[in-house]
């Protein structure tokens, strides 16, 4: 994927993702970079009601993970959509991510069972025209709602960070930011046995023996160091793992420039969750991003103790254009794309949320995946970056229902399968 490879949602993904190192100061004789106030907090929840689930009949079997898509947690024809999207900003950001997803929409294999390429034709014809003053109205008018399995949805928040960094090691920027070692290879285990089909594992060849690659302690006590292999070098180890919890971001260079870097592979290494090691040790009470980076910062040396505890490291690679891409080969869209399980959701669908938080309430596009967005009616949505996506995608977390917009006809031919 995609903007955040190492464990997409970033309140989950703090959950489920680790670093190594505390705050390294900044070295006298370079320029100081600036970090964010050990005060930052989450942006408070505006509070909605969400439009409840549809009631829905159970499957009469339980899907494999082999067989599980959206037709096996079954679908059910949802209310006319006309009253329920809203008009306004969230609506022309949608129909402009739709835009950039048609091509790649109209040629995909869909994964989920409910379309076929051909039947996006009509919807992506009109929206390269459509006038976007009346975005809602072109979602109301070419697509049909389904709720696919209970249609319980949760939501968290991902962004693009941007943290101080530099091309070049300096005082002050001493955390190496590696690109893809050329040892690191991924193995297809189907190509071994029909039985592992669809599995993979990723190490490194060791003499004749294929082994396991460095884990993360190991990379950050220096195993991969003047080897060539630095892209560039960050200030600050706990900003640069949050970047590397979503995978992608912006380095801020001491001139004032951007440098925009993206997800070019992990170690193979697991997660282990240092943010519920945490809570379950009673150091933090809540999971937001802000408390977790509070208590890192104030406990370096415990911190990098903890941090120690998960093997997973994430490789970069310089990224050029407009912003970091999604699954579907496109840049994301802030505050209109979202992260989706394909075998749920057709990538470049619309999604319409309804949500216990007002602000991601409305129609967004499923344009991207995650390794944690997995299941039907889980989302993770892309609010860009800046200091307010980050205060927002930090705390992110709603509950509320979902209806996943199919092209008009799409329910009834599915009723007939």
């Amino acid at each position: 994927m995609t903007l955040r490879r190492s464990g997409g949602a970033l309140v989950v993904a703090l959950l489920l993702s680790a670093c190594a190192g505390g705050v390294i100061p900044p070295g006298a004789g370079g320029p100081a970079p600036t970090r964010p106030s050990r005060g930052e907090t989450a942006t408070r929840p505006v509070p909605a009601t969400p439009r409840p689930p549809l009631p829905v009949t159970p499957p009469s079997t339980t899907p494999t993970a082999d067989t599980a898509n959206a037709l096996s947690a079954g679908i059910t024809r949802g209310p006319d959509i006309a009253s329920l999207i809203p008009s306004g900003e969230r609506s022309r950001q949608a129909l402009q991510a739709f835009r950039l997803s048609c091509p790649s929409l109209m040629k995909r294999t869909d994964q989920s069972g409910l379309t076929r390429g051909s039947d996006w034709n009509s919807a992506c014809a009109a929206a390269s025209s459509w006038p976007e003053a009346s975005a809602s109205e072109f979602f109301s008018r070419y697509f049909e709602p389904v709720q696919v399995g209970a249609g319980a949805a949760f939501v968290t928040g991902y962004y693009e960070p941007e943290i101080a960094g530099s091309r070049t090691r300096q005082p002050g920027y001493q955390v190496p930011v590696y690109r893809r070692p050329p040892n690191l290879i991924d193995v297809n285990l189907g190509l071994f046995s029909d039985s592992l089909k669809g599995k993979t594992i990723r190490g490194k060849v060791d003499g004749s023996n294929f082994m396991p690659f460095d884990e993360r302690s190991q990379i950050v006590s220096g195993s991969l160091a003047e080897r060539g292999l630095e892209l560039a070098w960050a200030a600050d180890p706990v900003e640069f793992f949050f970047l590397q919890v979503q995978g992608s971001g912006r380095l801020r260079l001491p001139d004032g420039g951007i440098m925009r870097i993206g997800y070019d592979g992990q170690n193979g290494r697991d997660y282990t969750g240092i943010g519920k090691l945490m809570k379950d040790r009673g150091l933090i009470q809540a999971g937001s991003m802000q408390d977790i980076m509070a208590y890192l910062r104030a406990h370096p040396e415990e911190g990098r103790a903890i941090m120690d505890e998960n093997k997973s490291f994430v490789f970069f690679r310089e990224l050029n254009g407009t912003g970091p891409v999604g699954a579907m080969g496109v840049a994301v869209t802030p505050e209109a794309t979202v992260a989706a399980d394909p075998k749920y959701v057709p990538l470049g669908a619309p999604v319409l949320l309804s949500l216990d938080r007002a602000e991601p309430n409305g129609i967004w596009i499923a344009q991207d995946t995650g390794g944690a967005i997995k299941g039907a009616n889980r989302f993770d949505s892309f609010w860009g970056a800046g200091d307010n996506a980050r205060a927002i995608a930090g705390g992110m977390s709603a509950r509320g229902s979902a209806l996943v917009l199919l092209p008009i006809g799409s329910s009834a031919r599915l009723s007939q399968n």
